[in-house]
């Protein structure tokens, strides 16, 4: 069986080192904000060629608390693609800010800055473009589009841990990014886990004591805050990892080169260009047969996922929130499939996978 994900088999180069720096947290009895917390916010902070990292608890905190630490009106408007993953959408709607869906580039499965305009209202604040599946957003446009109607720009940045846009990493174009350290991330800990990224120190710090009970000095709070702190122990094996980063990365995109090369053009694979550092966080196709597919790949021994089966705006949750048709958003939900592309598959592995599914 060739399985989509095993965390246990990704994480076993690790355990060593993981080992050691769990007996050292354990040993110093410093369980939170402590100096593994701060070392790996400085590591990840220098790894992006940004000034300030914060640790958080999880990536939908990342994106509540960079939202948080704007103070927008109340309804305010959010610009944020259709298609993207639950967690985008609950952060806003966390903050009592109206989301509003912009369809993504079929081709990208990010928004479409060319749709982004007709979408800014009077009360539009920020917008929050999500680099999906390890792909960047075009964000020179996006960026363009923000200083034009000055807009605050939050990337969540939860799927693109090194992914770059001509040469820049992700993260560090807006305001804010926005990361998840869930375990099946390319720089994933052990348990959750999230980050705030910026360049503005003011706002950083402002996000310190918002994660922090609001309190910059213990028993005294300046803010209403949150209890959202980066775990140390996770910490410490997200540094760790993060050792690792860039060596995980290649390796995922050179089993996308395979199945670029040698997938039959049956299949909508990703768009591939050379502007873009792609570190396929998740490698889909698209297909007709979507559901067909999956049940002939999982007797074939291959399990898949589907990022994601239902769009936000037919999610029972939403009904009365997200208003509005959105057939792309549609479209790519109803015809995605997810490839096996973790750290731990082999090219035999992948090859394996190419060869069934070029006999479907």
């Amino acid at each position: 069986m060739i399985e989509f994900e095993n965390l246990n088999r990704l994480n076993a180069p690790f355990f060593e080192s993981y080992q050691k720096s769990f007996a050292e947290t354990l040993q110093s009895g410093w369980f939170i904000m402590g100096k593994k917390v701060e070392n790996f916010e400085k590591e990840f902070a220098n790894f992006l060629g940004t000034k300030e990292c914060v640790g958080v608890a999880s990536g939908l905190d990342a994106l509540m608390l960079a939202l948080k630490t704007f103070d927008f009106e109340k309804n305010s408007e959010i610009i944020v693609p259709s298609n993207t993953y639950i967690a985008t959408i609950l952060a806003i709607l966390q903050n009592h800010l109206q989301p509003i869906l912009v369809e993504p580039d079929i081709k990208t499965y990010n928004i479409d800055p060319k749709r982004i305009e007709e979408k800014i209202s009077n009360r539009t604040k920020a917008i929050l473009p999500v680099h999906l599946y390890g792909k960047s957003c075009d964000m020179k446009p996006i960026m363009e589009i923000a200083a034009k109607y000055d807009l605050k720009v939050i990337e969540d940045c939860a799927q693109s841990h090194g992914g770059k846009y001509f040469g820049q990493m992700t993260g560090t174009f807006g305001d804010f990014g926005a990361f998840s350290f869930y375990p099946t991330k390319n720089l994933g800990a052990l348990g959750d886990g999230g980050a705030i990224v910026s360049s503005n120190e003011k706002i950083a710090e402002k996000v310190r004591t918002l994660r922090n009970y609001g309190s910059k000095v213990k028993y005294y709070n300046e803010l209403i805050g949150f209890n959202s702190r980066l775990d140390e122990i996770q910490a410490g094996f997200l540094s760790e990892k993060l050792k690792f980063l860039t060596q995980i990365n290649e390796h995922k995109r050179s089993l996308a080169k395979l199945y670029f090369e040698n997938l039959k053009n049956d299949f909508v694979k990703p768009i591939f260009d050379e502007n873009y550092y792609d570190v396929y966080h998740i490698f889909n196709i698209r297909h007709p047969k979507r559901n067909e597919l999956r049940e002939y790949l999982l007797k074939n021994e291959i399990k898949t996922e589907i990022h994601y089966p239902v769009a936000p705006h037919k999610q029972t949750a939403m009904q009365g929130i997200l208003l509005g048709e959105y057939p792309i958003s549609e479209e790519i939900h109803n015809t995605t499939l997810s490839l096996p592309i973790s750290f731990f598959h082999t090219k035999d592995d992948i090859f394996r996978v190419i060869e069934v599914l070029n006999k479907f």
